[in-house]
């Protein structure tokens, strides 16, 4: 059974149509990239699996439950399994590193503040930061900051992991630090769907990769596949052109 199985999911922007019947699975421990041109529906599909927008219809299935996303409990469910890292940290510019890390976990799941504070330190010494409890965000750099939200995703513990271009808002030599607590993150065996115009990292790291156009799955497969035998027209044009950059 997949961790996270998808059917024919399909969702709209006022009238208009983004995600067209997307099919996809994402099994136990296994790293799925999604890649597409701009517009392609790859952050909306991110947003309708953690039900920041209902689908339209389709089927969403998490370690086997079918999740209604017109149900707040099914909501609920969902997000203590998944938890998502978007492109912007959306960190609270008032509240040390430590706290940001930490006030999901107690505030939310009313967890002991003892507790949550030992392993909000372990998952920042993890991500490099232990020397940075006490800073504030506007201390950090953007990669800093990245891996603060991926250490706060963290914190709740989820069975996977969905991140949305996390590198796109940092400078280049910032994005190899972010990359890494990544593969640190896959070489633990973290279940992630990962949203990403790194095509050398996706690659590397990936052991299926999407390729979506136009709200559509247009081909998928080992990265070795498509990047070096796409099979659809589609898939070769989109492959070509990243190639020759």
């Amino acid at each position: 059974m997949p961790a996270l199985a998808i059917t024919d999911l399909r969702a709209s922007y006022a009238s208009r149509p983004v995600l067209k019947g997307i099919t996809l699975s994402v099994g136990t421990a296994e790293i799925v990239s999604v890649i597409g041109p701009s517009g392609s529906g790859k952050s909306t599909l991110l947003r309708v699996l953690v039900g920041l927008l209902r689908p339209d219809s389709g089927e969403v299935v998490v370690e086997g439950r079918r999740i209604d996303y017109a149900s707040k409990r099914d909501i609920h469910v969902l997000r203590n399994r998944c938890a998502i890292v978007f492109q912007q940290y959306n960190l609270f510019q008032n509240m040390t590193v430590l706290d940001n890390v930490t006030i999901a976990p107690v505030k939310i799941k009313g967890r002991k503040r003892q507790e949550v504070e030992e392993e909000a330190q372990a998952l920042l010494r993890k991500v490099g930061l232990a020397d940075k409890l006490r800073a504030y965000p506007d201390e950090l750099s953007g990669g800093q900051q990245q891996r603060v939200a991926i250490a706060r995703a963290l914190a709740l513990r989820p069975e996977f992991l969905l991140l949305d271009e996390v590198t796109s808002a940092l400078d280049p030599e910032l994005v190899n630090d972010v990359l890494d607590t990544i593969r640190l993150l896959a070489a633990d065996g973290m279940t992630m769907l990962i949203v990403s115009h790194e095509m050398s990292f996706v690659r590397e790291l990936s052991t299926k990769i999407v390729l979506m156009a136009d709200g559509l799955v247009v081909e998928e497969g080992a990265p070795a596949d498509l990047f070096e035998r796409p099979q659809t027209a589609r898939a070769q044009e989109f492959i070509g052109k990243i190639l020759r950059h």
